[in-house]
């Protein structure tokens, strides 16, 4: 008896488990038919998949708001529908009889949108019945709540919801031919700003991490400012910014990244990424990686060109090698533009030749006489003799450009060439040779390089690069050193950097905060006072602080040096000036008109992150112009034989002449020089800076300049030496 209570049980047991296995599969969504016979397992059956499809209902509703709610509206109104349809059928059988089921609907759905309908019903009725219009009246309650409102409200909803998307730019954004820019630094607006001088109709889209909004506001007033200093200026640029990751795929498919004509990465503002360059920008080669892999797709627009912000070494060499893959699979053009470096030759260019900042300023940029290319498709011109053929054949047969330098890359033969419109060089017309003759120095040297260095930055290493190669070109042997440099800055920093050991030029240095204005003053009176020649004094603006912090280092050294100038004019009146040339750079565009009130000549404010911008967007049409800009900042280096690097000089009248030429039109000025000069180092006269500081490029038409030189100009001039 007991065994077979004791089997009953086990099997009693055994029927539950099967059962709630049962229960458990058709949960999870598996075939299953219920044991009827038992109602309690029914009943347990119905509250299992009842909370099931609610928990389905939530699910949903939480993915698909939209799309639960349209269905409950729906839900609602069919069931207000049919619902009053029945009961007011049911009511009009004692007054008019059967009128069918379809007139009634009718009936319905016209008091459900429209109140005044219910005087319509009554009347057809021909005697008001009061159920009839108490129900009346609850369809027309209920068809506003139900109807009329919640369908007011989800197309208002979905209106704004549009609205909201397209301020946020959260659709994806089906477009071609645009230019794409990722990230955000203090270099970015001034690339979109220099892109009006374009004055063409371009659309940019600027993909960041974050601060959208903020990004949106910070090129809307650069803008303004731009548009109100030159008011004929018109803005043709629709500028996009969206918020995401620089390095999602579907981020960038969004903004159609492989149908873009150019993008443009960028390296990020990052305080403690400056001040670790060793370790690379990390953000930069994702960007990058992703970049590549989209443009180099077969669905890819072709020719798509991708310029990389590079600030240090090991992420250069990283974008080498990502180059070198592309390269070979040849499905890209990927340019790295090493920030750093090209600003720190420039720099070094600038204290030695403070006139070529205007220079440089005009040439970059996008507002008229500017550098050029011409692609080349000449198979004739296989040799240097032929290419230098090829440059003086153009200068007889154009004078609204002056050719400069026939260069080879990866990308072709390439003529790069100074106008004021790149279709001036399709103008081909035949000039006759002048008869004007020049006499130059063959002797010339440039003079002896003074040089105070003041603060310091991330570019201290490329700038002090630059010294070295145009050391390594000018010094003379077994004479006395060309440059003389003398470098003030704090201890730390002087420190970081061995105290400038590695360079023997550098005389002297002096450890001195922005406090230490007596110990600063003493060693600037020293330095300049020793020197029969003028010294350029270089204020560095430290980058490798906080955004609200930029350029306040740079601006208080400046009234010091001011203080200091005026006070040696004060003591002796017969002081000159000139021999102290201040040369402040500035990160922040809006700082220009402070360093101005402090009697600095525009000319000597070098805005640095103005000049990336330049660089970047004559770069975005005519990426080969990078090899260009490579050639120029670059000096010839201590063991070159010969002179092969061409870079822009600004030369005395009365030390590069024998003697100085009479007046000329520019046309024919132009051409003596270059035919006086050696065939191993031609020289082109770009331009002259007069005694008075007014600089003037030979742009347009030279045969209607008039040009007289006078003994104390300068030449602007572009050649090997």
């Amino acid at each position: 008896m007991k065994d077979y209570k004791d089997e009953k049980m086990k099997s009693s047991d055994n029927n539950s488990f099967d059962k709630n296995e049962k229960l458990t599969q058709e949960t999870n969504g598996q075939n299953y038919s219920p044991d009827y016979n038992s109602e309690g397992n029914e009943e347990l059956f119905i509250v299992q998949l009842f909370k099931k499809h609610l928990e389905r209902i939530k699910i949903s509703s939480i993915l698909h708001p939209k799309r639960t709610i349209i269905k409950i509206i729906i839900i609602l109104n069919i069931a207000l529908l049919l619902i009053c349809t029945l009961i007011i059928k049911n009511l009009m059988k004692d007054t008019v009889g059967d009128v069918g089921f379809f007139k009634t609907v009718y009936y319905t759905v016209c008091l459900m949108l429209d109140a005044g309908a219910i005087e319509n019903v009554i009347s057809d009725v021909g005697r008001a019945n009061v159920g009839l219009v108490i129900i009346c009246i609850i369809t027309i309650i209920f068809g506003m709540i139900t109807f009329t409102g919640a369908a007011i409200g989800y197309i208002t909803n979905i209106i704004s919801d549009y609205i909201e998307n397209a301020k946020t730019y959260s659709d994806k954004i089906i477009i071609s031919d645009h230019i794409v820019i990722l990230n955000w630094n203090n270099r970015a607006v001034d690339i979109i700003n220099d892109m009006l001088y374009l004055n063409k109709k371009e659309v940019i889209i600027v993909l960041v991490n974050e601060n959208a909004e903020d990004i949106r506001k910070e090129i809307d007033e650069r803008i303004f400012l731009t548009q109100r200093d030159n008011k004929s200026l018109k803005n043709k640029l629709q500028i996009i910014v969206k918020e995401g990751s620089t390095y999602s795929s579907k981020q960038l498919n969004d903004i159609s990244l492989d149908q873009a004509k150019s993008v443009i990465i960028l390296g990020e503002n990052d305080v403690a990424d400056v001040r670790e360059m060793d370790k690379g920008n990390s953000n930069t080669i994702k960007t990058l990686i992703q970049v590549a892999d989209i443009t180099s797709s077969e669905e890819s627009k072709d020719n798509q060109q991708i310029i990389v912000e590079v600030e240090d070494e090991w992420t250069e060499d990283i974008v080498n090698k990502i180059i070198s893959h592309k390269e070979v699979l040849n499905e890209c053009k990927i340019i790295p533009v090493p920030v750093n470096k090209m600003l720190g030759q420039l720099l070094s260019q600038i204290c030695l030749f403070p006139e070529l900042n205007s220079v440089y300023s005009e040439l970059m940029s996008s507002k008229g006489t500017s550098f050029y290319s011409a692609y080349i498709n000449e198979k004739s011109l296989i040799s240097e003799e032929e290419e230098n053929h090829y440059i003086e054949k153009t200068l007889y047969t154009n004078n609204d450009v002056i050719p400069l330098s026939f260069m080879r890359s990866k990308m072709g033969k390439f003529l790069y060439y100074m106008a004021n419109s790149e279709k001036a060089f399709a103008i081909n017309e035949k000039v006759k040779r002048q008869d004007l003759k020049v006499s130059l120095n063959t002797n010339y040297w440039v003079e002896h390089k003074n040089i105070i260095i003041i603060g310091h930055n991330s570019k201290i290493k490329a700038l002090m690069d630059g010294f070295d190669s145009f050391r390594g070109e000018w010094n003379k042997k077994n004479e006395a050193d060309i440059i003389s440099i003398m470098v003030i800055d704090d201890e730390t920093s002087l420190e970081q950097n061995n105290y400038y050991r590695d360079y023997k030029y550098v005389e002297k240095v002096v450890g001195a905060s922005i406090y230490d204005t007596e110990i600063m003053q003493n060693a600037i009176n020293e330095f300049v006072d020793s020197r029969e020649e003028d010294t350029s004094i270089l204020i560095l603006s430290d980058d490798m602080v906080p955004e609200s912090d930029l350029d306040a280092y740079a601006l208080i050294v400046l009234i010091c040096v001011q203080g200091i100038k005026y006070t040696k004019i004060e003591n002796d009146p017969s002081f000159d000036k000139e021999k102290m040339d201040i040369i402040v750079e500035i990160l922040n565009p809006k700082n220009v008109d402070v360093v101005r009130n402090y009697d600095i000549n525009k000319d000597n404010i070098v805005v640095s992150n103005e000049y990336v911008s330049k660089i970047i967007t004559q770069m975005r049409d005519r990426i080969e112009l990078y090899y260009f800009f490579e050639d120029i900042l670059t000096n010839d280096q201590i063991d070159s034989e010969e002179y092969c690097s061409k870079e822009l000089y600004v030369k005395k009248a009365k030390d590069f002449f024998d003697e100085i030429p009479i007046k000329s039109s520019a046309f024919e000025l132009i051409r003596a020089i270059y035919e006086a000069s050696p065939d191993t180092n031609k020289s082109f006269l770009l331009g002259v800076v007069s005694s008075e500081g007014k600089m003037e490029l030979f742009e347009g038409n030279q045969e209607d300049r008039v040009v007289e030189i006078k003994h104390d100009d300068k030449l602007i001039l572009y050649s090997n030496h």
